[in-house]
């Protein structure tokens, strides 16, 4: 059997005036990250509504394993250093996804087609 899909969370603290190489840094990871990490499907950086100092990055794998081999690289740790080097605070958390809203479902719910 396979291993699950898992998503990676990170709850980060960004000082305003470290947003735009916050953001500079994030833009070069997520192109070297979508175009050669095995197991990466997806990722997205979001900012709070209410603290503009909080941000939330999610990450999908195909495994968590994925992600913990690609994480224990020196290529991770010299790739995610001006990322990280933007951070006051940072708190981690990996899941195993267990269920999800089937894509089909999804689509047509947004007016969308799943038809290939």
């Amino acid at each position: 059997m396979s291993e699950q899909r898992a998503r990676v969370v990170f709850l980060v603290r960004v000082p305003v005036p470290r947003t735009e190489a916050f953001l500079a840094a994030y833009e070069q990871i997520r192109h070297l990250v979508a175009d050669g990490v095995p197991g990466h499907l997806v990722d997205q950086v979001c900012r709070s509504s209410t603290d503009p100092e909080q941000w939330l990055i999610t990450s999908e794998w195909a495994s968590l394993a994925d992600f913990e081999n690609w994480e224990r690289t020196e290529e991770h740790r010299d790739l995610v250093r001006p990322m990280r080097e933007c951070f006051t605070d940072a708190r981690s958390l990996r899941f195993r996804i267990h269920a999800q809203t089937p894509e089909a479902a999804r689509l047509a719910a947004a007016g969308g087609s799943a038809a290939v």
